[in-house]
Parts: C-alpha cells; structure tokens; sequence
C-alpha cells in the first residue's frame, strides 16, 4: 500500500508529519528540477519493494517553510522517518541501491 501524496499547493504541517505512524519518506524537491526528475525513476524503483513506506513528495522553494524545518538546501532530499523520527536522509541520490538501503534501515 505505498502511497505517494502530492498536493503543491497544501504544504503539511511540521506537526502532523512528526506525528505519522511506520515508515515515512518525505521528498523535497521541485517540478522543474532536473535533479529532481532524474531521480524519480529511481525512487520509484526502490520504494516497489516497501509497498508499506508512505511517499510524500514536498514541493520545496520560496515562502515554503517545512523545508527549512528539515535543513534542505538541496534538491532533492529523501528523509526517511520512523513514527516522526528522522532515520536517514540523502541528498540528490544517484542510484535506487543507496535509496533501498536507506528503506531497508526504516523498515527493519
């Protein structure tokens, strides 16, 4: 049951993500970056084994407050939560095998 949430517009609040039961990862990132599109397909690819991790993808920029609660300076940005606890994080991840590694740490 992965889910990938998206909504640019409706930012969550740094409160209801840190209360999000199981395995969540944020994605930090922006539609027009090219870091960003290149590494959906890898996401993608990794997250189809943990169909049980929550996908949130965060549009990030100017006047967006929840990145910076987080330290991003860098698109994109995985965080990787357990019941609201940061487990990990990678920034603009060039391949799915260092993205599954970070999984595998959350979900075990």
């Amino acid at each position: 049951m992965n889910t990938t949430q998206e909504n640019p517009q409706a930012e969550p609040a740094r409160a209801d993500i840190d209360q999000l039961p199981g395995a969540t990862v944020l994605e930090f990132g922006a539609g027009w970056c090219g870091h960003c599109q290149a590494a959906q397909p890898l996401i993608a690819a990794a997250l189809a084994a943990y169909p049980q991790t929550r996908h949130i993808r965060i549009e990030d920029g100017k006047g967006r407050r929840l990145g910076r609660t987080y330290a991003v300076k860098l698109w994109p940005t995985l965080i990787f939560l357990n019941n609201g606890t940061e487990i990990a994080r990678l920034v603009r991840p060039l391949d799915s095998a260092s993205i599954a590694a970070a999984l595998h740490a959350l979900n075990n």
